[in-house]
C-alpha cells in the first residue's frame, strides 16, 4: 500500500522503518500485527484504510521512550498533569500522538485521536480510534482472557467490541487492585453503561 493523501510527511515504507528503528523487535512485530488486524477491520467496516494504517503503525511510537522523556513532554506540551500519577502505559498514547505531530507533521485529528486513546479509550472515540483500540487488543499474538470472544465480536459489531474490551480491561485492573486512570472510567461509563 502506498500512502496517497499527504496525511504524514513520510511514506508507508519510511514509517515502517522509523518504527523498526525506534523500538524493540518484539514491539515492532506487535505493531505490524496490529496494522494487519486494523486493516482487516477497516475493510470490514468500510473505514479509511490509509488512516488506519498510519494510526496502527504509529500507535506504540512512544511505548519504549524513557519515563523522563515522556514526563518532560507531558509537561512541556501542557498535557493533563494528573497523568503523571500514572505510568508509561497511560503516557505513551498521548505522548506518541504529540511526537508524531511534531516530528512527522501528522495533523489528521482522527489519526492522532487513535494514537492518543489506544490504551484507555475515550467516551467519544471515532471509527479510526475504535479500530486501533480493538486491533491492539485482538491482534493474533494476544492470549489474555476474553480475547477469543473479542475477536468474534469484532467481526459483527465494532462498538460492542469496544464496550466488551473496556469492560474486560477494567475488570482486570480491579481484580489486580491496580490504580485506574479516571479517563478509563469515563470510557467505561460511556461505552458500557450508557450504550
Amino acid at each position: 500500500m502506498d500512502y496517497q493523501n499527504d496525511l504524514i510527511s513520510v511514506s508507508r515504507e519510511e514509517l515502517i522503518n522509523i518504527m523498526q528503528d525506534s523500538m524493540s523487535q518484539r514491539r515492532y512485530r506487535h505493531v505490524l500485527r496490529v496494522e494487519k488486524t486494523a486493516i482487516k477491520l477497516a475493510e470490514m467496516y468500510n473505514i479509511d484504510i490509509e488512516k488506519v494504517s498510519i494510526a496502527a503503525l504509529a500507535h506504540d511510537y512512544a511505548k519504549e521512550k524513557s519515563d523522563e522523556e515522556m514526563r518532560d513532554l507531558i509537561i512541556s506540551e501542557n498535557l493533563e498533569l494528573d497523568m503523571l500519577q500514572f505510568g508509561s502505559n497511560i503516557w505513551h498514547g498521548p505522548v506518541g500522538a504529540i511526537l508524531m505531530k511534531n516530528e512527522y507533521q501528522l495533523e489528521d485529528e482522527a489519526i492522532l485521536e487513535a494514537i492518543k486513546f489506544h490504551t484507555i479509550g475515550s467516551p467519544t472515540m471515532g471509527d479510526i480510534a475504535q479500530i486501533i483500540y480493538v486491533a491492539d487488543y485482538i491482534e493474533p499474538r494476544r492470549l489474555h482472557r476474553g480475547v477469543d470472544k473479542a475477536r468474534k465480536l469484532a467481526e459483527k459489531d465494532l462498538a460492542a467490541t469496544v464496550a466488551y474490551i473496556t469492560r474486560q480491561t477494567l475488570k482486570h485492573l480491579v481484580d489486580r487492585k491496580n490504580k485506574i486512570y479516571p479517563k478509563a472510567v469515563e470510557t467505561y461509563n460511556a461505552w458500557v453503561v450508557e450504550k
